[in-house]
């Protein structure tokens, strides 16, 4: 899935030498529902039925799993194509959404000409026990082990779901960040498991659209290996969702602790 080609590595001391490297794939997956395209995303071009269902759940289109079927992948010569069939009440969401989109991006912001919009209130996570920091370091001692495409090319994000010893029991890779949690999104759902049995780690900067993924997810806790934005946040405060971020291998910053 990946490709490969040949460059030249210029040290500090002026030496040359030629490496051969490894690039992230990178492709225009088209996501359409009920017939209609909503939106255009760069991405890795894998697991996209999982991308696909995410996408769906974490935009607000698919209040559950059940309410995206039909879900069938078709490469073209252009990019990728991902059909679902949606139901539920986000079918009069997907037309309004349809009609006023101006450009397409999974933060979920571009193309909202309603500022409002963007201030909408989070649903509150349930309640939740606390997590230790062990696990934490567990997990991120175990995340390389399931990163192949970030070993290979240096260039991907990974989305990880762990259970609260800190064992990762499901993760997945893109070359954007929202991505990658859409999929882990999808793939949870796919398999029945309960985002709020466990935690999610992500290595993407811990921006107000993580956030956003993981509360409309329904998972209640959050962990991040980047710093968070200011209204990333106030969006965790508000919505009770427990949030670590700038986690290392030897230090973690608690900047919510929504646990009941």
């Amino acid at each position: 899935m990946t490709s490969k080609s040949e460059v030249t590595e210029i040290r500090a001391d002026g030496t040359r030498r030629p490496k051969a490297r490894e690039w992230v794939p990178e492709a225009p997956v088209a996501l359409e529902f009920n017939g209609l395209s909503y939106a255009v995303m760069m991405a890795t071009p894998a697991d996209l039925e999982d991308f696909a269902r995410g996408f769906a759940l974490t935009e607000g289109l698919a209040k559950t799993p059940a309410d995206v079927t039909d879900v069938a992948v078709a490469e073209t010569d252009l990019g990728w194509i991902v059909r679902s069939a949606l139901a539920g009440l986000g079918v009069d969401k997907l037309t309004e959404r349809v009609r006023s989109r101006v450009a397409e991006s999974s933060c979920g912001l571009c193309g909202i000409e309603n500022l409002e919009a963007v201030a909408r209130p989070l649903p509150k996570v349930p309640a939740h026990a606390a997590l230790g920091e062990a696990a934490i370091f567990a997990a991120l001692a175990g995340l390389r082990d399931h990163q192949p495409l970030t070993k290979r090319t240096g260039a991907a994000h990974a989305a990880a779901f762990c259970d609260l010893a800190g064992t990762i029991r499901m993760a997945r890779e893109d070359v954007g960040r929202h991505n990658a949690m859409d999929k882990l999104v999808g793939a949870l759902a796919a398999a029945g498991k309960d985002p709020a049995a466990g935690f999610i780690l992500s290595t993407a900067r811990c921006s107000y659209e993580i956030v956003e993924k993981a509360v409309r997810a329904e998972a209640t806790r959050l962990v991040t290996v980047s710093l968070p934005t200011s209204m990333a946040v106030e969006r965790a405060r508000e919505a009770g969702l427990s949030l670590w971020c700038l986690a290392r291998d030897d230090s973690v910053l608690v900047v919510n602790d929504g646990a009941a």
